[in-house]
C-alpha cells in the first residue's frame, strides 16, 4: 500500500484532495466503529496517507470528528428549502429529503457518523440537536405557539431519526428493503398528523 511520504504539504488543490480524502475515511470509521473504536492511524490506513498528515490537518481526534460530522452547507439550504412546500403536502416532503439524505453518499455518511457517535459524544449529540433544530425551524411557520412547536419538532425528529436508526444504521428488516414509495406511504402521513393536526 502506498502512503502520502512525509513531506511538506503541496499546494492548496492538493491539499483540498488529501484533506477531503481524510474526511471520507473518517466519516466511514466513526459510522462504522464510533468515536471510541476509531484511530487516527486506522484513518490514515484507510485513507492511504501517512498518519503525520492526519495529524497536521485536523490535530486531534476530537477535531477530526467535528469536522466529519459537519452538515454539508447544500443540505441545509435543502431542509430549508422543503418548508416552502404547501403545509397538506409537508408530511411527505420531509420524509422524501431524508430517504434523498441517506442516499447522497456525502450527507449520508456524515449522517451515520453522528448517529454513532452521538449516544457517547457529547459535543457530537450537541451536534445533532442543533441540526435538528436548524431542521425544523420551518414549524415555527405553522402558526403554533413555542410549546406547540417544540411538541411538533419532537414528534417530527423522533420519527425521522428512528426510522434512519432503523433503516441505514442497525439495517433492520423489513424496514431496512422497504422501497422508497412503500416509506413514505406509511411514514408521511404521521409526519402530516404531527405537522397539521391537533395532537390534544
Amino acid at each position: 500500500m502506498r502512503l502520502v511520504p512525509k513531506v511538506a504539504p503541496g499546494p492548496r488543490d492538493e491539499r483540498g484532495v488529501l484533506s477531503n480524502r481524510i474526511l471520507v475515511a473518517a466519516r466511514q470509521a466513526f459510522a462504522d466503529t464510533g468515536y471510541a473504536g476509531t484511530t487516527m492511524r486506522a484513518v490514515a490506513r484507510a485513507a492511504d496517507v501517512d498518519p503525520a498528515l492526519v495529524y497536521h490537518y485536523f490535530g486531534s481526534k476530537e477535531a477530526l470528528l467535528d469536522a466529519a460530522t459537519a452538515p454539508p452547507q447544500r443540505w441545509l439550504e435543502s431542509v430549508a428549502a422543503t418548508w416552502n412546500t404547501p403545509a397538506p403536502q409537508l408530511g411527505e416532503a420531509l420524509i422524501r429529503l431524508m430517504l434523498a439524505a441517506w442516499a447522497d453518499d456525502e450527507i449520508g455518511s456524515v449522517l451515520r457518523a453522528i448517529l454513532q457517535t452521538a449516544a457517547h459524544e457529547p459535543a457530537t449529540r450537541e451536534k445533532l440537536r442543533l441540526i435538528v433544530e436548524r431542521s425544523l425551524i420551518g414549524v415555527s411557520q405553522l402558526g403554533v405557539d413555542e410549546a406547540g412547536r417544540q411538541t411538533r419538532s419532537g414528534l417530527i425528529s423522533s420519527q425521522i431519526m428512528g426510522l434512519a436508526m432503523m433503516r441505514y444504521v442497525w439495517r433492520i428488516e423489513p424496514i431496512a428493503s422497504m422501497s422508497e414509495d412503500a416509506l413514505v406511504a406509511a411514514v408521511a402521513p404521521n409526519l402530516q398528523r404531527y405537522i397539521s393536526d391537533d395532537l390534544g
